[in-house]
């Protein structure tokens, strides 16, 4: 989910502004470390000792090593080839979804319902005649602690996530453009903001791997045990 670490910063520019460079490091950190490992040289093997001779001897045979369970992708299935992406802005942040899994672009001309109890994350549900949308609010679910205080004054737009019941509040919709693999800092490690797929450094904008970001809602969803029907 957010960041654990709550920094609290009176000027909601320079809150951003932290914040935007916490992301950029993160992915550059990611990336460093993988250009090390790939560079190191293994020692060379010691010398093997001369065999001496052994009796012969009848030795049951050893048994077959279990295979390893395969290891989770590194990158998205959709990272692999140029693609197409959407950029969106929260509360002076600029993120970034690919188009292939954006959802649909609802644009907020009611309130939406607001559900009592719920974290301050969750804005509640966008009723719609085909699909009611569990409505977030973006700034305070990736900036927790860090996010301005009127976020939500500025949100015109909710960006359905894929195929699921999540959209994201945000300010402004941009241009599409696209992206070459090489273009982005993809992150392998993800235990810290698991959603972050990687860094745009051109863009200065974050790229978010929608599947990821979906899956953490359902299960902060059940952990709060919300009501939302």
């Amino acid at each position: 989910m957010a960041d654990d670490k709550l920094t609290k910063l009176a000027d909601p520019a320079s809150a951003i502004a932290s914040y935007l460079d916490d992301l950029l490091h993160t992915a550059t950190d990611t990336a460093q470390k993988e250009e090390v490992a790939v560079v190191e040289v293994s020692p060379e093997p010691e010398p093997e000792p001369e065999p001496e001779p052994v009796v012969e001897q009848q030795l049951a045979p050893e048994p077959e090593p279990e295979p390893e369970p395969a290891s989770p992708p590194s990158r998205p299935e959709w990272s692999e080839q140029p693609f197409e992406c959407l950029i969106f802005t929260v509360a002076g942040l600029q993120l970034a979804v690919p188009l292939i899994l954006l959802g649909a672009i609802h644009r907020i001309e009611e309130s939406i319902k607001p559900i009592p109890g719920s974290p301050r994350w969750y804005m509640g549900i966008r009723v719609d005649r085909d699909h009611n949308l569990r409505v977030v609010d973006t700034a305070e679910w990736i900036m927790a602690g860090r996010a301005p205080a009127d976020a939500r004054d500025s949100y015109r737009f909710v960006i359905r996530l894929d195929n699921s019941d999540w959209g994201l509040a945000c300010d402004d919709v941009a241009q599409s453009f696209t992206l070459k693999p090489d273009e982005v800092r993809w992150r392998t490690a993800r235990s810290k903001r698991p959603w972050l797929a990687g860094t745009v450094v051109n863009h200065m904008c974050a790229l978010i791997d929608v599947r990821t970001m979906a899956n953490l809602l359902v299960r902060a969803e059940r952990e709060h045990h919300l009501d939302l029907s």
